[in-house]
């Protein structure tokens, strides 16, 4: 079942995009080994490096990804807002962590956001643990578009798939900002070769043209406790922008509605996310255009 469509969307007005700070880049560290086997014994021993160095490069390696990692804190809380962000709420985090026994230092987070419902969703775990617990669940302040995911530049549409949060903002246009990986590569499939538009952030404020703004209060608290992931070596942070709560009877209702038309195989498809999540507790990776396949994450 494909799930590219090739939609026609009338164009609406332009949004207003975050074009602030950002910070980005990849966390991620691979260690490779290899072995050659050798006959003599004497080559076998020259060519095998000492433990003693193993364990300094090791080190070495750790230091390095504490030490990136706790720049960024810093230099996050460098800026006023974050600061702000900091002072009114870190403590409270902290005390909703422990209440659901996770560890600041260990922190993991994953977002879901409902569009008919207004809901966002953060939930944790701990980086030594595979399920996820539910922390908080925000009401989005304002919406544009209708359901259905976003196609083009200016059709004033949220997004619907499976994406990551890939920008930090802390002085963004709407007071703070977390990018969204939007668009991945099904939706560039679907836009045929139009500009599939971008600059999708999950900001505070109440205005929107395609984005999610939680409100100045709520934006501090989902802002810092990504933060404090990042901060803690989670290098993604998944985000799922779903149409709605996708039982399967709701489903079902709404493919008979017009845009269920347009969207059903689309939103059978994205079922299968929004279902494997609710059956084990961790986010599967939308990897294929084609179909679904799940890797597991964390």
């Amino acid at each position: 079942m494909s799930l590219v469509r090739s939609l026609e969307a009338p164009p609406a007005n332009p949004g207003q995009f975050d074009r602030g700070f950002s910070f980005s880049g990849s966390d991620d560290y691979e260690y490779f080994t290899t072995e050659k086997n050798v006959h003599s014994k004497n080559k076998s021993r020259l060519m095998q490096p000492k433990k003693g160095i193993i364990c300094i490069l090791l080190s070495m390696i750790s230091i390095a990804m504490f030490g990136q990692q706790n720049t960024f804190l810093e230099k996050q809380k460098t800026y006023a807002r974050v600061k702000s962000a900091w002072k009114n709420c870190h403590v409270e985090l902290v005390s909703l962590l422990k209440k659901h026994h996770l560890e600041e230092k260990k922190l993991q987070i994953f977002l879901r956001a409902f569009k008919k419902e207004d809901e966002l969703e953060v939930w944790g775990k701990n980086s030594d643990s595979k399920t996820f617990v539910h922390l908080r669940t925000y009401k989005i302040c304002a919406k544009s578009g209708s359901l259905g995911s976003k196609i083009q530049q200016g059709d004033g549409q949220v997004p619907e798939g499976v994406y990551t949060i890939d920008r930090f903002n802390p002085a963004s246009s709407y007071y703070l900002s977390l990018g969204v990986s939007y668009p991945n590569k099904i939706d560039l499939a679907r836009s045929a070769g139009k500009d599939p538009g971008g600059d999708i952030f999950i900001h505070g404020e109440c205005v929107t043209i395609g984005c999610l703004p939680m409100t100045n209060e709520k934006i501090e608290e989902i802002y810092l406790l990504a933060v404090m992931a990042k901060s803690a070596q989670q290098s993604n942070i998944p985000v799922h922008f779903f149409p709605f709560r996708m039982e399967k009877a709701q489903l079902e209702l709404a493919l008979k509605t017009k845009e269920g038309k347009l969207w059903g195989d689309f939103w059978k498809n994205l079922q299968l996310v929004y279902q494997y999540f609710e059956d084990n507790k961790a986010p599967g990776t939308w990897v294929k255009g084609e179909g679904i396949s799940y890797k597991r994450n964390g």
